[in-house]
């Protein structure tokens, strides 16, 4: 045999013998419901998925399916991690509207002040008070946005102001507020809104600052009130056979990486999206941004507690007997961080 050939059929041979086989790699697929380019994906899951690859020494490996794809609807993201259809999924509580009643408990009216207060508020009662809409899924995090704001092409100044506007919503809470104040409420998904704001089919859109920065809706919107009124809830979870049928020291790398470690982290997240937002906005019109005075935010509050009742009335009325006291609760650990 000529020495060439053989010199490379056997580095060939040695390069195979030492390269790891594709059964040892561990591929899990993560779903979600955002698009690739947006700080939830590019500033969290994306590097999550890599830091557990780092952590195993690249044993675990992740396949994402993103929004857009066959398993990246907003209605279907717990579902898909209880059947085991995915591996992990990182979801909304208000999609699909009422399956996470206990959940929404976080979403009414001025349950958080901050995303890091919202995200240990809901976090810190899953496993006590909010397991049962989470069979069959081992809960990494939870996570709340910043209170969120009224973003509109037409200026207002208060809350009332919003008669006969037609607002975007998220959750059954924010569209009872909306709704309190003479607004229509639109359900729409976040990826929605821009050609809906574009067309004329809405006036505005009750949503955090952050929301406007990752779909560009600073580009059809033009006035913003600062209301912290309402946030909005996600949750991190995984199947709870796939973590189990992990090596222990995968799952190790996921138990370092999950829980109140990781809630730590979505507080600041949430931070740097709103300043880069609420900085664009800035650019464009400082005088287009107003700020809620102490009155007004005090006013609103005892406005919206009738509001929040009626909400809590709904949320025992489908079996929560204690949802007075899962409120209590988040608002105690809201409470508790900053």
């Amino acid at each position: 045999m000529d020495l060439r050939k053989y010199l490379c059929l056997g580095a060939l041979a040695a390069g195979l013998a030492a390269a790891p086989a594709a059964a040892d790699t561990i591929t899990l697929k993560l779903s979600h419901f955002v698009p690739t380019t947006i700080g939830l994906s590019t500033e969290f899951m994306i590097p999550w998925t890599e830091r557990i690859t780092r952590c195993t020494g690249g044993a675990v490996a992740f396949e994402v399916h993103p929004a857009g794809s066959a398993l990246g609807h907003i209605d279907k993201q717990y579902d898909q991690a209880r059947a085991g259809v995915v591996d992990v999924a990182f979801g909304h509580i208000a999609f699909p509207r009422g399956r996470f009643p206990r959940s929404s408990i976080i979403e009414l009216p001025f349950m958080a002040q901050s995303a890091n207060a919202g995200s240990f508020a809901l976090y810190g009662v899953a496993e006590e008070y909010l397991r049962p809409e989470y069979q069959g899924v081992k809960i990494l995090g939870m996570m709340t946005h910043n209170p969120g704001g009224i973003h509109t092409n037409r200026r207002i100044t208060d809350l009332a102001e919003m008669k006969g506007l037609r607002i975007r919503t998220q959750n059954a809470a924010t569209s009872a507020i909306l709704s309190h104040f003479g607004a229509d409420p639109v359900n729409l998904p976040p990826g929605e809104q821009y050609e809906a704001l574009q067309k004329g089919t809405l006036d505005g859109s009750a949503t955090d600052w952050t929301n406007l920065r990752e779909y560009k809706l600073h580009e059809v919107i033009r006035h913003h009130l600062e209301a912290p009124v309402f946030v909005g809830g996600f949750f991190f979870v995984m199947n709870q056979k796939s973590y189990d049928n992990l090596p222990e020291a995968a799952r190790a790398c996921i138990d370092q990486n999950a829980g109140a470690a990781l809630v730590a982290t979505f507080g600041p997240l949430w931070a740097s999206w709103q300043a880069d937002s609420r900085a664009i906005a800035m650019q464009r019109d400082p005088d287009a941004i107003l700020t809620a005075t102490p009155d007004q935010i005090a006013a609103w509050r005892d406005a919206l507690e009738p509001v929040a009742q009626a909400l809590l009335a709904e949320v025992k009325a489908r079996g929560v007997e204690n949802a007075d006291e899962i409120r209590a609760a988040m608002q105690a650990l809201a409470a508790a961080h900053p």
